[in-house]
């Protein structure tokens, strides 16, 4: 049997899971003004959530990682911004419907979340990645 090819791709945040963040937060506003608690309370939660959310949106929508790649023999390499290359880790991995979400440990630096959804890649990709990972298990 012949080794499988290595697997290579671009990275690019999901605009579906960011949108679906900004609803949250949305709903996590109204949720304060519709509860039991006082009008400055509600205040607090909404400034507070007005606060957070545009460093949290500039974050996911620059993320440190432009690509990744996995060798034929399990290994990952991430590139960032700079095109440098770094190895890591895969620390663990979730199929959630056409999603999958793959939680990566380099060796300099924090851990990397990718969420690889239909509208940032391809579902050939994701099935490629889905047998690989499966296989390693």
């Amino acid at each position: 049997m012949t080794s499988a090819p290595a697997i290579g791709f671009e990275y690019a945040p999901s605009r579906g899971w960011g949108r679906a963040c900004a609803g949250m937060t949305l709903l996590a506003a109204a949720a304060g003004w519709l509860s039991a608690l006082p009008w400055w309370c509600a205040l607090a939660l909404t400034a507070a959530l007005a606060v957070a959310l545009p460093p949290t949106w500039r974050a996911w929508r620059q993320p440190p990682i432009r690509s990744a790649g996995r060798a034929a023999d399990g290994g990952w390499t991430l590139r960032d911004a700079h095109c440098a290359d770094t190895p890591a880790t895969l620390l663990s991995s979730r199929a959630l419907g056409d999603c999958l979400w793959l939680r990566l440990q380099p060796t300099s630096g924090a851990a990397v979340n990718l969420l690889l959804a239909p509208d940032n890649s391809d579902a050939d990709l994701r099935r490629r990645l889905r047998m690989r990972l499966a296989a390693a298990c």
